[in-house]
């Protein structure tokens, strides 16, 4: 597939950051830049990439909270999430200190996205599906063409996104997973914000929260 990626867990809470390129074009972008931006810029170095943009799937510290510092060093778009993270966005000076993180700045995003909506890199373009639940302004992003999906804290091997902190909704992130994700086909992979990847058929035989006998 024309469409490469590069997982790097980042933060004391091991999030998935992604480096996504266009093999053709060498040009990338970085889902969810939560921190250890020098590891990150290695990386693109290491790869001969061009960083062209920032695609976020929510607004969480440990997704989001190198966002602003590499978005004004880079001289890079933020694009996403959708509208509904607006809060959380706001509050990630408050999320660095409650977590222990290095001080985040806060950022208006250059692009909002919505369900429906593409983003592109080089020639390889994704789809954009809203898919709430976790937090209210959460996105996924997936590549048809290479039967991939980054889908953040939606869903994980094994398990799904907590719904407990503001904005979160059970039914909701459960609504999101089977009727957004699923159409994606079974043998799409998903790589989510913490852990192993898996496939969505795997999770519709074996999820607890969400298989299809459960």
């Amino acid at each position: 597939m024309s469409l490469q990626y590069l997982t790097l867990p980042v933060t004391a809470f091991q999030q998935n950051c992604s480096l996504v390129w266009c093999d053709a074009s060498r040009e990338a972008a970085v889902i969810d830049p939560g921190g250890e931006l020098p590891r990150l810029l290695a990386a693109v170095h290491e790869h001969d990439l061009t960083l062209k943009a920032i695609w976020l799937t929510h607004a969480h510290i440990d997704h989001a909270g190198g966002t602003g510092e590499l978005a004004r060093s880079q001289g890079l778009p933020i694009i996403g999430p959708h509208p509904g993270d607006q809060f959380w966005i706001d509050g990630l000076p408050q999320q660095s200190q409650m977590f222990g993180f290095p001080p985040a700045e806060s950022f208006t995003p250059t692009r909002w996205l919505a369900d429906g909506d593409t983003v592109s890199i080089g020639h390889e373009t994704l789809q954009v599906r809203h898919c709430p639940g976790h937090t209210p302004g959460h996105v996924v992003f997936h590549s048809v063409a290479a039967k991939r999906c980054f889908v953040g804290d939606v869903l994980f091997a094994g398990s799904i996104g907590r719904t407990d902190f503001p904005g979160g909704d059970h039914a909701t992130l459960i609504a999101s997973i089977t009727g957004r994700l699923w159409p994606m086909g079974d043998d799409t992979v998903f790589i989510p914000g913490h852990g192993p990847e898996s496939s969505f058929g795997r999770e519709r035989r074996s999820n607890p929260y969400v298989r299809d006998d459960r």
